[in-house]
């Protein structure tokens, strides 16, 4: 057994299924020891996707998604990708497969320092050497899933990677959990209820690994309390419920902020500041308490009136076993906010329009079906009009918030639910960064429907443009081509209507492998939606 095949043996035993990355001369050892295992290698298009893929499976999963890259510039590529398992709180390895050691230290071709590459993206950098490398992995597993979990990179030269291993396989060490703060914060959320006539709940992106997320809801009920989440924090408490009041910082943000500004207590629930900080929506001066397994820093107007790291499903015990305090909320409030709200994010269009296609796709997927959608003026449209009751069925990027991640994670959930509907919403101009993938989705027969909101702009920037008065520049894609009867082998359809839309979408769902629907848009009620 070489210290390739010990690497693949402890990734087995941590329950590792996939390794995305693209060959080299140095990581073809490890590829070979991966053929001979239940691990799967997957040849992407760019190894930028394919640490955007691990770290889709590292979200939906909770163990550790894996990405591999060769020295130098494969290594520069996958740093896109771990970034955002670094900041959207995904556990990942990322394994850079180096030079042999004797040139470690010199100038050579295409060496760099992997380390300080690494360094400012992941919670650790790790170089194996010969003797190390079992016990080195098996850390590594453990930093990535530890609170708050994220990226570790692995730096492997390719002579440790064929050398006989001197090392048993390791598994992860248990990771410390946060303290239990059930009795103070129980008291400290009674007196908040009692001092508060309009009470506030929301929930980020550290409530989507909570073990006892759904037992939250009966507290919610018995106070009487709206809710509101962020972007990351969807579905994990039921949106079609009545006091669900939204998504705050999106689309019609100005809509949520009247209604949240009406609150006189927030409780934030696994709130991670990362997608957006409490100035930027909270009241200046409106109390919070801040519960989760890191502090929040503070800013300007901040009002923290509790604010420790602490043990969230221990938390959410607490708050549960609070009695009940009446408050001046009404159900009248709930849904009067509702309905203007959603009107505002459907402005009238005489024009094929992006709310359209959304609407048509939350008809046609089913509960249990996920969304993966890219980064762009849709972006925030989705966040506040998409609704689900379901965990873990929209996959975006928040924290990280770079284009390009759509289509891997929408290929990596497949991988991971491979009998459950998966669809991909991308703009045109994330889909040029990405179209190379439908090759893999082609290879593997993923059946995901990849649907390109075609307008000619790169809309986001467009908006901000125009909310800015400037002139509109470097923002024009372009007038759209006709469509092509197929990219990479993958059939593709064009729709310029809401019905054309439907029919495609009909066709699309009915095959049996991946395809491209063109839906060319109608793009100027994101001036009136996305930053109002």
């Amino acid at each position: 057994m070489n210290n390739s095949d010990l690497i693949v043996r402890t990734l087995e035993q941590a329950g590792v299924r996939w390794v995305f990355g693209i060959p080299s001369g140095p990581v073809l050892t490890l590829i070979e020891a991966l053929r001979q295992s239940s691990v799967q290698f997957v040849l992407t298009a760019t190894e930028t996707s394919a640490a955007f893929m691990a770290s889709a499976v590292g979200y939906l999963t909770g163990v550790p998604g894996v990405c591999v890259s060769t020295v130098g510039p494969g290594a520069t590529n996958l740093t896109t990708g771990v970034g955002c398992a670094w900041l959207d709180r995904a556990p990942l390895l990322a394994i850079t497969c180096n030079v042999a050691t004797p040139w470690l230290e010199r100038r050579v071709q295409m060496r760099i320092d992997h380390h300080k590459l690494f360094e400012p993206l992941t919670k650790a950098t790790f170089a194996c050497r010969h003797g190390n490398v079992g016990e080195i992995f098996a850390q590594a597993l453990g930093i990535a899933m530890q609170e708050p979990p994220g990226p570790v990179h692995l730096d492997l030269p390719e002579d440790v990677a064929q050398a006989v291993a001197l090392e048993s396989r390791c598994a992860p060490t248990a990771q410390p959990l946060s303290p239990d703060l059930s009795n103070q914060i129980a008291a400290a959320i009674a007196q908040a209820l009692q001092s508060s006539k309009r009470p506030l709940l929301v929930c980020g992106l550290s409530f989507t690994r909570c073990a006892a997320s759904q037992n939250l809801l009966p507290f919610v009920e018995r106070q009487n309390i709206p809710f509101v989440t962020t972007l990351h924090g969807k579905g994990f408490l039921p949106e079609s419920h009545a006091n669900s009041a939204g998504v705050i910082g999106r689309a019609r943000r100005s809509d949520v902020k009247k209604f949240t500004d009406r609150a006189d207590l927030i409780i934030a629930l696994g709130y991670d500041p990362i997608e957006i900080n409490y100035e930027e929506w909270v009241k200046a001066g409106t109390p919070i308490v801040h519960l989760s397994t890191e502090a929040a820093e503070s800013g300007d107007g901040v009002n923290l009136i509790w604010n420790k790291a602490c043990n969230l499903d221990a938390a959410i015990r607490a708050m549960s076993a609070t009695p009940a305090v009446t408050n001046d909320w009404s159900i009248r409030d709930f849904h009067a906010h509702r309905d203007v709200w959603d009107k505002a994010l459907r402005p009238a269009s005489v024009n094929f329009a992006p709310f359209q296609v959304f609407d048509i796709l939350r008809e046609r997927l089913p509960a249990d079906g996920i969304l993966a959608y890219d980064v762009g003026a849709h972006t925030h449209q989705i966040a506040s009009q998409w609704r689900t009751d379901m965990a873990r069925t929209l996959l975006a990027t928040n924290g990280w918030s770079s284009m390009g991640y759509g289509m891997p994670a929408a290929y990596a959930a497949k991988l991971v639910h491979p009998d459950r509907a998966v669809i991909c919403v991308v703009g045109d101009g994330g889909f040029q960064m990405t179209a190379g993938e439908l090759a893999l989705a082609r290879r593997l027969n993923l059946a995901v429907p990849v649907i390109v909101l075609n307008d000619g702009w790169l809309g986001l920037m467009k908006v901000k443009q125009e909310k800015r008065n400037y002139a509109l520049s470097g923002v024009h894609l372009g007038a759209p081509p006709e469509s092509p009867a197929h990219y990479f082998g993958v059939p593709c359809r064009a729709a310029k209507t809401a019905d054309e839309f439907r029919h495609a979408l009909d066709w699309s769902l009915a095959l049996n492998g991946p395809t491209v629907i063109e839906a060319f848009i109608d793009a100027d009620s994101y001036s009136t939606t996305v930053f109002d």
